[in-house]
């Protein structure tokens, strides 16, 4: 008879909980330089972390637009030379890059 009380099934299902870049490649993204961004994500990559060209997410404009996922973190603007702070800070380092985050999905609270 097998011990079926055991919860160490469970933590197996964190342990998939991987993070996943989405840089979005549409049109007005594209025209801001998202292609760029693609590609200096793309250039350092980070274990446990999947980047991923993305369509339209629907924010056209503010771009280029990355999504953080799990996270449903939203940054705007993001430019070439500010993928390695957002790859140092956020993925690495767990802290939102806050004069990046796009502004719609996070406000800034003023303190």
């Amino acid at each position: 008879m097998t011990n079926i009380t055991q919860p160490s099934d469970f933590p197996i299902i964190e342990q998939h909980s991987s993070k996943c870049v989405r840089v979005c490649q549409n049109r007005t993204c594209k025209k801001q330089g998202a292609v760029k961004v693609l590609a200096a994500f793309t250039a350092l990559p980070i274990p446990g972390v999947t980047v991923t060209a993305s369509s339209c997410l629907g924010q056209c404009g503010n771009g280029p637009m990355v999504l953080i996922l799990p996270d449903m973190v939203w940054y705007s603007g993001v430019q070439p030379d500010e993928v390695s702070l957002l790859i140092e800070n956020h993925l690495l380092g767990g802290e939102r890059v806050k004069q990046m985050l796009y502004y719609r999905f996070h406000p800034q609270k003023s303190s």
